[in-house]
C-alpha cells in the first residue's frame, strides 16, 4: 500500500492530485471500451498523461479538478471523481461540473456516489455556489448518481464538442445549488 497525502477523504476514499505512478492504471482504464462507452473515444497513454497534467494545472489554478481517488483500505487507484471547469459554448457555460470515471471492478459498490457527495461538500467548502453535471442521456448509471447526490434535472442539449459522436447526444444536464 502506497502512502499518499490526501487533500480530503470520505469514509472509503482519498482524494488527491495526480502522480506519475497513476499513469499505468489510469491509462488502462481509459482504453477499456466499456468504461469509455459514453466518451468520444478511448484515450492513448499520451492522452491519459496529458489529462493528468491538465488536472494538476487546474487544481493549481482553481483549487479543484477531477481528482485521483484512492480506495483508503488498499491504496489502489479507484479512478477519478471531482470538479471541472467547462467552457464549451452553451447557455450555461462557463460552469463548474462534477464528473467521474472509475475502474470497472469498483462499479456498483456505492463508491461513485460516496465520492461525488464528498466532492460536493468540498465544492461548498471552497465557496462554490452551484455545480452542474452532464452525461449522455443514454448513460443511465451516471444520471442515477446525479440524482442520488441531490442534483435536479435541468435540460437536455446537444453538446457542441460531440457533433461527430452523434450517439452521445443529446446530453442531460443536472444542477445543484450549494
Amino acid at each position: 500500500m502506497k502512502t499518499t497525502s490526501h487533500l480530503f477523504t470520505s469514509s472509503h476514499l482519498g482524494f488527491r492530485t495526480w502522480l506519475e505512478s497513476d499513469l499505468e492504471a489510469f491509462s488502462q482504464m481509459n482504453v477499456d471500451p466499456e468504461i469509455m462507452k459514453y466518451f468520444e473515444k478511448p484515450l492513448s497513454i499520451e492522452e491519459s498523461q496529458a489529462m493528468m497534467d491538465r488536472m494538476n494545472r487546474m487544481f493549481d489554478d482553481k483549487g479543484y479538478c477531477y481528482f485521483a481517488v484512492d480506495l483508503l483500505a488498499t491504496g489502489e487507484l479507484l479512478g477519478m471523481i471531482g470538479l471541472g471547469w467547462k467552457t464549451f459554448e452553451a447557455e450555461f457555460t462557463p460552469c463548474v461540473d462534477i464528473g467521474w470515471r472509475i475502474r470497472k471492478e469498483f462499479w456498483n459498490k456505492g463508491f461513485t456516489t460516496e465520492g461525488a457527495k464528498r466532492c460536493l461538500e468540498y465544492a461548498k467548502e471552497i465557496g462554490l455556489q452551484e455545480v452542474l453535471s452532464l452525461a449522455s442521456s443514454d448513460n443511465k448509471a451516471s444520471i442515477r448518481v446525479m440524482q442520488k447526490i441531490g442534483m435536479d434535472y435541468w435540460l437536455d442539449f446537444d453538446h457542441p464538442d460531440l457533433k461527430k459522436s452523434k450517439h452521445l447526444n443529446p446530453c442531460s444536464l443536472y444542477r445543484i445549488k450549494l
